[in-house]
């Protein structure tokens, strides 16, 4: 008995593609469209389940289908005694966790999103359907077809698909290619092998977020921590972890260094003034599928950049004030909007730790670039803020009088310097007052914010210091007399200060 007509095994091949495919690359499209042919309709933008239909994707619909007519077919020859290759057998298993999927979707999304995630009851549905689906083609079910396994990937799936959706909106391409992104962070570019072998692996791993700021990067961090594999008890029924618990956020921008050591790494009694109970830091409360998340990695100094190399390193670290050693059995995600390959060069960045944090690496797109690939995306993303300042019923008059405001005093191309994050302030500003004025802003590349940051990070000597800014008082004045008296200098002292080549870019 044949097991596979040519008309099933190209559908059957095209759904083990899709089994296994990155949603949110245009090739999801392409393997919807060899599975059903002329059947298939233009549906959405470039990622799975399209964000303005207000509806199912109907090409998933006729493919789930016809999933599980030839599911069902192909089961009953097995049971049958039907002879399968190992090709066939391959491909009837990817049709059958495609459909294992796509039968249990709704019910992974409920429990993704229900506070608590026990009393799964429908996992005996899911462990009959495994035994009845998978039993005939290979005997006894073993990893990686374990239904516990299984049903764990399910979970992982639908919470990973679900959350990336959700936190990174918009249709430009560069909106899907940081999805795309996000998706190979969490399960790499090959979904099979990380079923399969990588999925309690991947937590060695640290990914380097990089982009400006206001571009959604600790919304990348976030996607990722609440996407990792959670390993399935059937006994329990329940999970071993709850996913929205195990995320860890430090902004390191915004502490002096002692408070960033006693964050991450916690500390004794008495290992620094203020410290009169001890406390355990993120590194050591941080469960083994939580994630610590370090915002602006590139703010920190020297000492700091050390003890998170050897954490990432050794997976190993110490209180302060405590010489005991501890384990760090998390994942970090970090994120900067430095260039650190400039930090490197000017010394403020350790190479070595630069090599560890680029395992894995993510760039945002600037809201500039998203707009320049499709304009439209400014009305969608106005309207998602909208909606999360007022309300779906309010949302849509709120979007009409932001753009309005944007097209009659900011116009088409104004860039965003502050990403979707000016985006969302513009809008809540309409909001209160009926109008967004931006902020007058020095531009990244100006000597005068060049000047400031020599100054606060202790770069310059006394002698820099002084010709730099006679410098730029001059250049503000254009008069060596104003300039003396200003800075209560002699005139001759002023001339001789002065930089001819900073002078020139000043006044550019």
């Amino acid at each position: 008995m044949k097991l596979l007509t040519e008309t099933d095994r190209d559908f059957a091949n095209a759904v083990s593609h899709l089994a296994y495919v990155n949603p949110f690359l245009p090739e999801r499209i392409e393997w919807e469209r060899r599975a059903i042919g002329a059947e298939h309709v233009p549906f959405g933008g470039v990622w799975h389940a399209g964000a303005d239909s207000g509806g199912p994707n109907p090409n998933e619909v006729r493919i789930a289908e016809r999933v599980e007519t030839l599911a069902e077919a192909l089961r009953g020859k097995l049971a049958k005694g039907a002879r399968a290759t190992g090709e066939e057998t391959g491909i009837y298993q990817d049709l059958v966790l495609y459909l294992l999927y796509y039968r249990y979707q709704e019910q992974l999304h409920d429990a993704s999103t229900a506070a608590r995630k026990t009393g799964l009851g429908f996992y005996a549905n899911f462990t009959a359907d495994c035994e009845r689906f998978l039993a005939p083609a290979g005997g006894k079910l073993e990893h990686p077809h374990d239904p516990a396994h299984l049903f764990a990937c399910c979970f992982q799936v639908c919470r990973a698909f679900h959350s990336i959706f959700s936190s990174i909106f918009g249709s430009s391409m560069p909106a899907a290619r940081l999805r795309a992104q996000i998706w190979q962070s969490i399960f790499t570019h090959d979904l099979r092998r990380y079923q399969t072998s990588l999925y309690l692996r991947l937590g060695d791993v640290t990914t380097l977020v990089t982009g400006p700021s206001g571009t959604g990067k600790e919304l990348v961090a976030r996607a990722i921590a609440l996407s990792r594999y959670i390993p399935f008890d059937p006994a329990a029924r329940r999970f071993a972890e709850r996913p929205e618990e195990s995320f860890f956020p430090l902004n390191l921008s915004a502490l002096s260094p002692t408070l960033i050591e006693s964050e991450l790494f916690g500390h004794r009694r008495g290992a620094f003034t203020g410290a009169v109970a001890e406390r355990a830091g993120w590194f050591e409360v941080c469960p083994p599928l939580g994630t610590v998340f370090l915002d602006e990695i590139g703010e920190v100094d020297g000492t700091i950049q050390v003890k998170l190399l050897r954490v990432l390193e050794t997976r190993t670290f110490q209180r302060l004030g405590d010489t005991r050693d501890l384990r760090f059995r998390g994942k970090v995600v970090a994120a900067t909007h430095r260039d650190l390959a400039t930090e490197l060069a000017a010394g403020r960045f350790r190479e070595d730790l630069y090599y560890r944090l680029c395992s894995d690496r993510i760039e945002t797109p600037s809201l500039a670039e998203r707009l320049r690939d499709s304009p439209q995306e400014i009305s969608d993303l106005v309207l998602f803020l909208a909606r999360r300042q007022t309300g779906e019923e309010a949302a849509p008059e709120l979007a009409r009088e932001v753009l309005a405001w944007i097209d009659r005093k900011l116009g088409s191309g104004y860039p965003w310097p502050g990403n979707v994050r000016e985006l969302a302030q513009c809008v809540s500003n309409v909001l209160v007052r009926r109008e967004y004025v931006p902020i007058a802003r020095v531009p990244e590349n100006d000597p005068r914010r060049a000047l400031a940051e020599e100054i606060v990070t202790g770069r310059l000597s006394a002698e820099e210091v002084l010709g730099r800014y006679c410098t730029l008082v001059y250049a503000e004045t254009g008069s060596y007399q104003e300039t003396a008296r200003r800075l209560g200098l002699d005139r001759r002292t002023v001339k001789v200060r002065v930089d001819p080549a900073l002078l020139a870019a000043l006044r550019r």
